[in-house]
């Protein structure tokens, strides 16, 4: 920001864009003027201190200790109103035409800015963007407790799981399959035992050594993807089938936050699949161009 002035030109914007700004001041107050979003959330109220201060300094002298506290008191604010309005204009571009930011529930967004204004991370601003935009194009789609856990999340958690969910496919839902953990196509791309053990402790799945996760009561024909790519699965019952899907299983905040980490499909895995797929005798039909040969 220059002179002050914020990023964003409201009368510039779309109106899911306009609607969403105005929600955000409306739920925490001074966040923005109709013209521009503020530099400081509370900037009136800051320079009515200023003000204060420098009438006072004229009868008395203010301790040195008293200067530098409200100095790092207003550096601090002005820091978490740079991250807030950063987050905020990551989050414009992300909106839909159809939109719903007036039906965002205002005790979600004083929320959501209460545990974003520390960030200050590219990278972690991009997924709070995208947590943002993503409640304002669909209200209700993150909980409040997606919300505060990903306040803890740091960057190399976000990292790890990014790397998860490179293995990722939608099988109803989104499903990392992890089938050996000792296979080199998992632990040349960061998925090792202890990465995994870390992820299930800070609750972004559940890990189990001993014994493989299943899709149940699955109908005959079921179509699967893989970033994108589509796979359609015959399987030889009518209904009541089984997939397995190996060692991990995500929790409700891993299924809201998979879709936004910013991971990308890992060339070979879907060969290496359909290859684990073949070999169980599933027939897999051909949305899927080259299938791969059953050789090793």
């Amino acid at each position: 920001m220059e002179g002050g002035r914020s990023l964003i030109n409201i009368g510039e914007l779309s109106r899911p864009a306009t609607v969403l700004i105005e929600k955000i001041s409306d739920a925490i107050g001074g966040f923005c003027r109709p013209w521009q979003i503020r530099r400081v959330a509370q900037a009136e109220a800051d320079a009515d201190r200023i003000k204060a201060i420098a009438k006072i300094r004229t009868q008395i002298e203010i301790e040195d200790l008293t200067q530098r506290a409200l100095g790092r008191f207003l550096a601090e604010e002005t820091k978490k109103q740079d991250n807030m309005e950063s987050i905020t204009a990551k989050a414009l571009p992300l909106l839909e035409a159809n939109s719903k930011p007036e039906e965002i529930n205002n005790d979600w967004i004083t929320n959501f800015f209460d545990k974003c204004r520390l960030i200050s991370d590219e990278e972690m601003q991009n997924i709070w963007a995208k947590v943002l935009s993503g409640e304002a194009n669909a209200p209700g789609k993150y909980s409040k407790r997606t919300v505060n856990f990903l306040g803890s999340l740091d960057k190399y958690d976000a990292a790890i799981f990014s790397e998860l969910c490179s293995f990722a496919w939608v099988i109803e839902i989104i499903t990392p399959l992890i089938y050996d953990l000792e296979s080199s196509i998992y632990i040349d791309n960061g998925i090792t035992f202890d990465n995994l053990k870390h992820l299930d402790d800070i609750g972004l799945l559940s890990l189990n050594i001993f014994s493989d996760y299943g899709r149940l009561k699955l109908p005959n024909i079921l179509k699967v993807f893989y970033f994108g790519n589509p796979i359609i699965i015959e399987f030889p019952e009518e209904d009541e089938n089984q997939l397995i899907i190996g060692k991990v299983l995500l929790s409700k905040i891993g299924q809201e936050l998979a879709p936004i980490c910013g991971s990308k499909p890992v060339p070979v895995f879907l060969d290496y699949v359909i290859e684990l797929w073949n070999i169980e005798g599933l027939i897999l039909s051909s949305p899927y161009p080259n299938p791969p040969s059953q050789s090793a």
